[in-house]
Parts: C-alpha cells; sequence; structure tokens
C-alpha cells in the first residue's frame, strides 16, 4: 500500500512547510515521496526572508526523470510562484493523461502572510492547472482569491467552493481554519456527489505552520494509495489533527506540527 507521490512544491528551510512538510507526511502515512522543487526558500517560524526560483527546464527535467523512472500514483503541486513555472508544470503533465490524479494546492500567501505567488500568475493558475486537479485545496484566503467571492461563514464556504468547481478541477477542498469560531469545517465539493463538511474542534495554538501543504499531501497519499476522495480526506484532517496537537513548540513564530506522529521509536 506504498502509493507513489510525486510532488512539485518549494523547499522550506525550517522544515515545517513545502517540501519538506510533503515529504514527511507522504512517508508518516507509509507512502513514497518523489520531488520536483520549484523553489529554494529562506524562512523560519517568523517568516519568508528569501526566494530563489528554479529555472522552469529544470524542473520539468525533475519530474520528467522520476515520472520516466519511478513512476506516480498521485501528483501534488504546492508553491509554483510564476506563470511560467505553471506553464512548465502543465506541459509536463499532457503526457502523463488524466488518470493520474492531482492535488493542487494553490499555494498564495505562507502562515505567516507572505506572499509565494506572483501577482500574474494568479491567471494561469485558475486557467491552465486548476482544470487538471482532481482536488484544489484553497484556504478562505486563496479562495477568496480565486472565486472573486467573500467568506464569512459555512454558507459563503459553499459558494465560494461551488464557484471554483467552475474553474475545472474535478473537486474542491475549502479549509475554513481561517474562520472564527470553536469549531474548524472544510467544504468538499465535486461535480458528482453531495457536498460533505468536516469538522474539528479548533485547536488554540499558534503552532500551524504547514498545516495546508500537510493536509494536501495526505490526501494526495491516500489517492495513491486507492482511497475514495472523501476517505483519502478524512484520514489526511484526521493525521492534521494529531500531528497539530502534538506539536514540538519549536520557534518564535508560527510552528512547525509534528508530522511524525504516526512513526514507532526504534527500542533504545
Amino acid at each position: 500500500m506504498h502509493g507513489r507521490v510525486l510532488i512539485v512544491a518549494g523547499s522550506d528551510s525550517g522544515g515545517g512547510a513545502g517540501i519538506q512538510a510533503d515529504i514527511k507526511t507522504v512517508t508518516a502515512l507509509g507512502g513514497y515521496a518523489a520531488t520536483a522543487i520549484t523553489a529554494l526558500t529562506a524562512q523560519n517560524t517568523q517568516g519568508v526572508f528569501g526566494v530563489l526560483g528554479i529555472a522552469p527546464d529544470f524542473i520539468r527535467q525533475q519530474m520528467r526523470l522520476v515520472l520516466e523512472d519511478i513512476g506516480a500514483d498521485a501528483l501534488k503541486t504546492g508553491m509554483l510562484h510564476s506563470a511560467e513555472v505553471i506553464e512548465a508544470v502543465c506541459a509536463e503533465l499532457d503526457g502523463l493523461g488524466p488518470d493520474v490524479p492531482l492535488v493542487v494546492d494553490p499555494v498564495m500567501v505562507a502562515t505567516s502572510g507572505d506572499a509565494l505567488l506572483d501577482p500574474g500568475a494568479e491567471d494561469a493558475l485558475a486557467a491552465r492547472l486548476a482544470p487538471r486537479a482532481a482536488v484544489l485545496t484553497p484556504n478562505v484566503p486563496e479562495a477568496e482569491h480565486l472565486s472573486g467571492l467573500e467568506i464569512k461563514d459555512l454558507a459563503g464556504m459553499r459558494r465560494a467552493a461551488e464557484k471554483l468547481l467552475a474553474l475545472g478541477p474535478r473537486a474542491v477542498l475549502l479549509k475554513g481554519g481561517h474562520l472564527e469560531g470553536p469549531v474548524v469545517s472544510d467544504v468538499l465539493v465535486s461535480g458528482t456527489d453531495e457536498p460533505a463538511v468536516f469538522e474539528s474542534p479548533r485547536q488554540e495554538t499558534r503552532h500551524t505552520h504547514g498545516t495546508g501543504c500537510t493536509l494536501a499531501s495526505a490526501t494526495a497519499t491516500g489517492l495513491a494509495q486507492g482511497l475514495a476522495l472523501r476517505e483519502a480526506v478524512a484520514r489526511a484532517r484526521a493525521y492534521l489533527q494529531e500531528a497539530i496537537r502534538g506539536a514540538p513548540g519549536l520557534g518564535q513564530g508560527h510552528g512547525p506540527v509534528n508530522h511524525g506522529h504516526t512513526v514507532r521509536a526504534f527500542p533504545s
């Protein structure tokens, strides 16, 4: 039940989000993680202090070599910071076909509030990448950007998620963690099934760095392992809730979660 996941995303030098969170998540859930790195970031729990983009042709080469040799049962995209990078990734996906599910996390803003997407890239994300997605996983600010709608409550989340379906993804998982209240609700809509609402008690903590990356990668792992989308999302949310609960308390800002809570320690 391994499940091969190719992750196309940026690196987080602090280890809490991005490629580092993705690899930890896929591994902790029993999958196999391969990567195509799109950018290097200099960051920690307090913010993003530098971004070094990788040449689009080199991103494509990373993807192609992994897919030709190892293959993939699912793909997950994270930080694709420019229109050129998005076009390059889509061009490489053209030869893959629609059968391999793609989880698109439209990473626009870091937990710290730092922008991670060039202003001109939003149109490319909506027009080129979203239509390829098995599931699009925006948070509330990202969904507001992409849909043009203001989201203040669960009803607003549903309206925005339905509007985002018009971009072409087979499903939208809109994450409600940015809304206030004692319960965190995520909404899953698709063109075929009734909408589903997943709820969990809000954990009052500042240690939420990388939660979006983690949930998307956990969902991609479930799809790679043959789970249906709702099952994959439910397991991903349960994994993330426990990871937040066991956060190690590192850093002075938005700290990382405990990705390794599923891994048993070797006897000493």
